[in-house]
């Protein structure tokens, strides 16, 4: 009796103390393998310059406990799938467009507002700054690790645009959100399709141009067929890395400490389309033979105005649903200044007085 108390107690003792450290010894030494996607393609500057050096960075700080496998060029899946990519567990981590899925992110679309915005690095500290303040209501169901805006977009067309009459009845392909409201504002009819079919879009004339950054113009080379570019920012598509809800949650804390110091930002950590290489990509276009227009103040003034009317329509009708989309504007107007960017479509009238 007395022997099978005794044998009792120890087995409790030990169960307590399997309970209290096993866990935590178990995190501690633990390692993961990360299926990371991506739609850009595997030679564009994204995956060379941004996303093999994140993933191989994450694997050099977790001294191999962290590796990876990375399925580029919509391996896994089309451009506007990559979200559910990741949330269905296909990947564990990826790159997604919010702005591919209209309606889906409503709020998150204020990341895509006309900005003088010249490197990801600076785009995602302002998309991290939204993220925290408002537009994590809009992401319950995976662990984001950054949020941005992108690089600035540009109007390249088939045959020079230098004026708001040029643009009329032109057919522009759109990647969506402000950037459809922005066209249309501009008299021309946005049309919206794959980055992918562009190319022979524009080549047999069935498009007239497209709104992209440049570096999409280089990775999908279409600058072969979009000769002219007018350098006044549409601002681009919201995006950002997120992570897999449930691989996240069984990730080791000090590797999930890791991974947000890495991929928090990965374009500051890489380095990888930051303003120094916009600068550069710019002069590889021109020397490319794209003819780079900038427009003249009265011209800038009246297109950005119509962008300001954009931004005032897009609000009210987020407003009617219950979105606070006015004070998302403000605060992405005032958090892009403390940036030291500037948000051209933001409404002069709505400034508070200070």
């Amino acid at each position: 009796m007395k022997r099978t108390m005794l044998l009792a107690c120890a087995l409790a003792i030990a169960s307590i103390l399997l309970i209290g450290s096993g866990p935590a010894t178990a995190a501690e030494g633990g390692t993961i393998h990360l299926k990371f996607s991506t739609w850009h393609p595997p030679a564009s500057r994204e995956v060379t310059t941004v996303w093999t050096p994140m993933l191989e960075e994450l694997k050099k700080r977790s001294n191999g406990r962290i590796t990876y496998t990375l399925y580029a060029g919509g391996a896994l899946g089309k451009g506007p799938e990559h979200f559910d990519i990741v949330k269905k567990g296909l990947s564990d981590m990826g790159y997604f467009t919010a702005t591919w899925t209209p309606g889906r992110f409503p709020m998150t679309d204020v990341l895509s507002l006309a900005a003088w915005v010249d490197g990801k690095e600076l785009a995602t500290d302002i998309g991290n700054a939204m993220n925290k303040e408002i537009l994590n209501k809009e992401f319950q169901d995976v662990k984001v690790l950054e949020l941005n805006g992108c690089i600035q977009a540009f109007l390249w067309t088939t045959k020079p645009v230098r004026s708001l009459e040029d643009l009329k009845g032109m057919k522009i392909r759109s990647p969506g959100g402000m950037q459809t409201a922005y066209i249309k504002a501009l008299g021309a009819e946005p049309v919206f399709m794959p980055l992918g079919d562009v190319y022979m879009a524009m080549d047999t004339g069935t498009i007239d141009g497209l709104v992209t950054c440049p570096p999409l113009i280089l990775a999908f080379k279409l600058h072969e067929v979009a000769k002219h570019a007018v350098k006044a920012t549409f601002g681009c598509v919201s995006e950002g890395v997120v992570m897999n809800q449930k691989t996240w949650d069984k990730t080791p804390p000090d590797l999930q400490k890791i991974i947000m110091e890495v991929v928090g930002n990965p374009f500051a950590t890489t380095h990888g389309l930051g303003k120094k290489t916009y600068a550069q990509m710019m002069e590889e276009l021109k020397a490319k033979g794209a003819n780079i227009y900038d427009l003249p103040p009265d011209q800038e003034a009246k297109w950005f105005k119509e962008f300001q009317e954009a931004t005032k329509k897009w609000a009210a009708d987020l407003e009617k649903q219950g979105h606070p989309a006015k004070e998302a504007v403000i605060m992405y107007n005032k958090i892009a200044e403390e940036h030291g960017t500037k948000c051209v479509a933001f409404p002069p009238e709505w400034a508070q007085k200070k």
